[in-house]
């Protein structure tokens, strides 16, 4: 006995998307309503949108028992930046 999903409750643009990690290179396919230009193909061969995300639980410290520093775009000094100028 499979599992069947209710029909029409998925809003418009529901379909299978992948999420590549970024940090490390991991892909999970889900089911994403997210906007994306880009397409690549999945471990069946099945085309699918794409989507980069910076971190996921395949590299986050919580997840993998790793401490790493993740700095894209220079967060670390924008927020000090900004915590040094709410001083003044």
């Amino acid at each position: 006995m499979g599992v069947r999903m209710k029909r029409d409750i998925h809003p418009k643009g529901y379909r299978k998307v992948i999420f590549e990690d970024a940090t490390s290179g991991s892909r999970f396919l889900f089911g994403s309503t997210v906007a994306t230009k880009e397409t690549d193909a999945w471990e069946n061969g099945a085309t699918h949108p794409v989507v980069k995300i910076e971190i996921s639980s395949a590299s986050h410290p919580f997840y993998t028992g790793k401490e790493t520093v993740v700095d894209t775009a220079g967060r670390v000094e924008k927020f000090k930046r900004r915590a040094a100028q709410a001083k003044r």
